[in-house]
């Protein structure tokens, strides 16, 4: 399981280890987890040509036997060698609720490898108040709890983005981290260019099973911090009776969200929008209020109709991130001539967490 708070880079980081264990020649399946249905990230592993399930409406510690069922399903055609799964980026306590669960109940089938939690370093440096800290996170010491609770239960923290940051905030970080925990193993890596994925590798190739650190953990605060993040998943096709230019419409459409969000002072927690059309995919991101819209897959695809499908996780009130897409769509869609039709779509708070098992190592 690699776990990480929202924007994070998890499914990029991902989708590079997948190919690396695709490369050795194994099977690899994959788990998505969302607090609702159609999430960018299933969309773009797939993309990837690897074989994903997704479990959404709550977050694996609460749809544990779904966890177990998906993972199952990877295996009736060609069964994995490697299971690899995304947790809910707002969800923590993922030890005591997933990971000695299925070390309890299933280990005759499977051995349950590490558990490594991707730290965004925008994020990190400001919640763990290391020396390159500034400004606070943009959400609340609530917010900040979830975060600092992923890193207190990781088998390793892998701090991402490293190729933008320079050796001495990347120290600062380690840092930072140890002051949580001392023992923990930290890792710089690149999800982007694949800088430190060989010692990851070898890393979870030389541990035994994973097993983490038992959490003291508030469920009344996590429950609160949870609930303070507004969550969008709209789909809408996108129809012109000429082609059109589908990784410069979502690239786009971030870059007006982020201008709607900061208009009322919203904190981006992670926006991903994927262009899908004709079997091409782009995808297009926003990790953080002070973050650029970045094109971080292109499909470099002109289409006549493509499904754009929008995941935004954003400090507020649902109905006004539900009101700022549908703005957005408006003003970038509809200047060039470019016909909606909205799909599925959803915008709510997630609930509290009622994890199916709770297992202490004690």
């Amino acid at each position: 399981m690699v776990g990480g708070f929202l924007g994070a880079g998890k499914t990029t980081a991902i989708g590079r280890l997948a190919a690396m264990y695709r490369d050795r020649g194994l099977n690899v399946g994959i788990v998505t987890n969302d607090q609702a249905e159609d999430l960018v990230d299933t969309h773009t592993l797939r993309g990837m040509g690897f074989e994903v399930g997704e479990v959404a409406g709550a977050c694996f510690c609460c749809r544990f036997e779904d966890l177990v069922e998906t993972a199952a399903g990877l295996g009736e055609e060609n069964r994995p060698d490697v299971i690899l799964a995304e947790p809910v980026g707002s969800c923590t306590d993922l030890v005591a609720t997933v990971v000695r669960p299925l070390q309890s109940l299933y280990a005759d089938e499977i051995e349950v490898g590490p558990f490594s939690v991707v730290l965004k370093p925008s994020h990190g440096a400001r919640v763990l108040r290391s020396e390159e800290a500034g400004p606070r996170s943009g959400f609340s010491p609530k917010a900040e709890y979830i975060l600092r609770k992923q890193i207190e239960e990781a088998d390793a923290i892998l701090i991402n983005r490293v190729d933008e940051l320079t050796p001495a905030k990347v120290a600062a970080l380690e840092v930072a981290v140890r002051r949580l925990r001392e023992d923990i193993a930290v890792m710089p890596i690149s999800a982007a260019t694949g800088a430190g994925f060989d010692e990851w590798v070898s890393w979870l190739d030389s541990r035994p099973p994973g097993g983490g650190a038992d959490l003291e953990i508030d469920y009344d605060t996590y429950a609160e911090g949870e609930a303070e993040l507004a969550w969008l998943n709209r789909s809408i096709a996108v129809a012109s009776d000429r082609p059109w230019d589908v990784d410069r419409v979502i690239l786009r459409l971030v870059a007006a969200l982020k201008e709607m969000f900061a208009g009322r002072g919203a904190e981006t927690a992670h926006l991903k929008i994927v262009g899908l059309a004709d079997g091409f995919f782009g995808v297009a991101n926003l990790i953080s209020g002070d973050g650029e819209p970045t094109l971080s897959q292109a499909s470099g695809h002109h289409a006549r109709e493509a499904e754009i499908v929008v995941n935004a996780r954003v400090a507020g009130d649902p109905s006004h991130l539900e009101a700022d897409v549908t703005a957005a769509i408006e003003a970038v869609c509809l200047p060039q001539g470019l016909t909606v039709s909205v799909g599925p779509s959803r915008a709510f708070r997630p609930g509290r967490p009622e994890p199916t098992h709770r297992m202490s190592a004690r």
